[in-house]
């Protein structure tokens, strides 16, 4: 019988729009964050991840089992994983997390890049997922 897995750090109610929640970015969030991720990618549907701007700094520990899951699941996060997205209103900023993106997308072979806002993110999740916007 396959468990259930209640999403937390993840909103996962515009499927195949995932939403990083940065209220839920707390010590310790790497246990549940990996639980959603092996759900997510057991889905084996491609998806598109949206992190809210101000994201909070995470913890070594936490970024640090992110980390090895990302590793340990580059293969399958990069079919079905069309991209990461995170929201900089700021342009100056926006340039330099697109610099860090680029190198993380090196490192764990999923497109990143960088949004000015909420519905920019979303026009480009669906682009990449190759659906009209909704």
């Amino acid at each position: 019988m396959e468990s259930i897995v209640r999403f937390i750090v993840h909103d996962i109610e515009n499927f195949p729009i995932v939403w990083s929640r940065r209220a839920a970015i707390t010590p310790g969030y790497a246990v549940q964050w990996e639980r959603e991720m092996d759900a997510l990618t057991a889905r084996a549907e491609p998806f598109v991840i949206i992190f809210e701007e101000d994201q909070p700094d995470e913890m070594h520990e936490d970024r640090k089992m992110r980390g090895i899951w990302l590793k340990r699941n580059k293969l399958v996060l990069a079919e079905q994983c069309k991209a990461v997205l995170a929201i900089e209103p700021d342009a100056i900023k926006r340039s330099a997390l697109k610099v860090q993106s680029a190198l993380a997308a090196r490192a764990f072979g999923v497109t990143m890049d960088v949004a000015a806002s909420a519905e920019d993110a979303r026009s480009m999740a669906y682009g990449l997922l190759g659906e009209p916007a909704r």
